[in-house]
């Protein structure tokens, strides 16, 4: 049996070259310097289509490249899939490294100051200032960071609470909407069946799933104190959240399996996991992976410390345009049809047996999705997963800051876990941090 698919962990750093040509931007990613281009060409001046090139790992990605190159003359994409993940940045390094990057890439918006900051994104603000300007402040903040504009947001991805309804009816348990109540629920679950544990706690950490809850809670991971970035990775409410989750691994109400592994299906598909903590994208990945448990999983918001509406987010996308692309406006026109027609998401969303789940910012694409995913996931989920995680998309605390050594942090993150739980992962994070701003020669500041 196959894990669930790992659609987005965010990767360690790849390791690159400084560009020297960077120099400007390292401070805050706040000049032009950093990228932008001569803006290529974005039609055929010689009758022949421009060919772009394009790498993803996002599902659906084919087809709607074929549904574009069936409807346009003038701009021809070829895609090229490639692994999420570390490998999959590093690959985009290296060919960014060598000169032959291709001319748009799928970037987290966890890495995209990183990318940014090292001078190996073009700057877009001219190209999509004005498109990037018509998403909310909340999306537009994580492709500007520094005022310029490095990305183009796709999808949007607040963090959910996914149930078996079954198992919670058999334990007796409401779905709980405190994290006080999760843990009382956790117990009732566990006493219910020895065998059952309300959700898992990945072993070893997993940074996107703790930073979502810490982000929910009021931390802010970086944050910007005139020209130097100060790091707050380890804050109070960081701490809060860890020592939570170390509480529910040491009393054994939670299970500690390994982040996306053969384990950790294999407990969902037994049935002994009545739950887990995910994203809109996530519901594919039940689909695909656990077909035969149609109409037992539901959704609900994630449960809060307070009982105030409030999540952080769980990966997300962004499409950029690597540095030294070309064919700018060509890429930039092509970037624009994948984030705002709706053939692109009709096209997305079109495979039945695999259908993604993806929610994608533009209010109205949501739409379009919503509808696409009802009738490809053949009413998999016991409730309306898009009208669930839409609604909690303005829920999303404000706050949150990426910074540009989200590579550093997490590579020092899950090494401190696996030896000394959450509470170690933060402390040795933020150490990292600072260190890794110091070593690519970014002030910081104790503001």
């Amino acid at each position: 049996m196959k894990p669930l698919p790992r659609r987005s962990r965010t990767p360690r750093a790849p390791r690159r070259r400084v560009l020297a040509a960077s120099a400007g931007c390292l401070a805050l990613l706040a000049t032009s310097a950093c990228g932008g281009g001569d803006g290529g060409t974005s039609g055929a001046s010689d009758g022949k289509p421009v060919t772009l090139t394009m790498w993803s790992w996002m599902v659906g990605t084919q087809d709607v490249v074929d549904a574009f190159n069936a409807t346009h003359e003038d701009i021809q994409v070829k895609y090229t899939e490639i692994t999420a993940g570390t490998d999959g940045y590093s690959k985009i390094d290296s060919a960014i490294d060598a000169g032959n990057a291709p001319d748009v890439v799928g970037m987290e918006y966890a890495m995209l100051p990183e990318f940014a900051s090292q001078g190996n994104l073009e700057d877009l603000t001219e190209e999509t200032g004005d498109l990037v300007g018509s998403f909310p402040e909340s999306l537009r903040s994580l492709v500007t960071p520094g005022g310029r504009t490095w990305g183009v947001p796709f999808d949007v991805t607040p963090q959910l609470l996914y149930y078996r309804t079954d198992l919670f009816d058999k334990a007796g348990v409401e779905v709980p909407h405190t994290w006080a109540e999760f843990e009382r629920a956790a117990e009732k679950i566990r006493k219910a069946d020895g065998d059952v544990r309300i959700a898992n706690a990945p072993k070893g950490g997993d940074v996107p799933f703790i930073n979502g809850l810490a982000w929910q809670a009021g931390s802010q991971g970086f944050g910007v104190d005139g020209d130097a970035w100060t790091v707050r990775v380890d804050d109070g409410p960081a701490r809060k959240v860890a020592a939570y989750w170390d509480g529910l691994v040491g009393d054994g109400l939670v299970r500690n399996d390994p982040a996306w592994s053969e384990e950790e299906t294999t407990a969902r598909k037994k049935g002994q996991v009545a739950a887990f903590i995910g994203a809109p994208w996530s519901g594919a990945g039940l689909i695909s992976q656990l077909p035969e448990q149609k109409g037992k999983w539901a959704v609900a918001p994630l449960p809060t410390w307070d009982g105030t509406p409030a999540t952080g987010t769980w990966g997300g996308t962004s499409f950029a345009v690597p540095k030294g692309s070309e064919h700018i406006d060509a890429a930039t026109e092509f970037i624009e049809w994948l984030t705002t027609d709706p053939a692109a998401m009709k096209a997305r969303l079109s495979d039945a047996e695999a259908p993604s789940s993806v929610l994608p910012a533009g209010a109205g694409m949501q739409k379009v999705a919503a509808a696409e995913f009802d009738g490809a996931s053949g009413g998999y989920f016991a409730n309306d997963l898009y009208e669930v995680a839409a609604a909690q998309v303005d829920t999303v605390v404000k706050g949150w800051t990426w910074g540009p050594v989200q590579g550093s942090v997490n590579e020092a993150f899950e090494s401190a876990v696996a030896k000394g739980g959450w509470t170690a992962g933060f402390a040795a994070a933020q150490r990292a941090a600072v260190k890794a701003l110091d070593d690519r020669g970014l002030k910081t500041s104790d503001g």
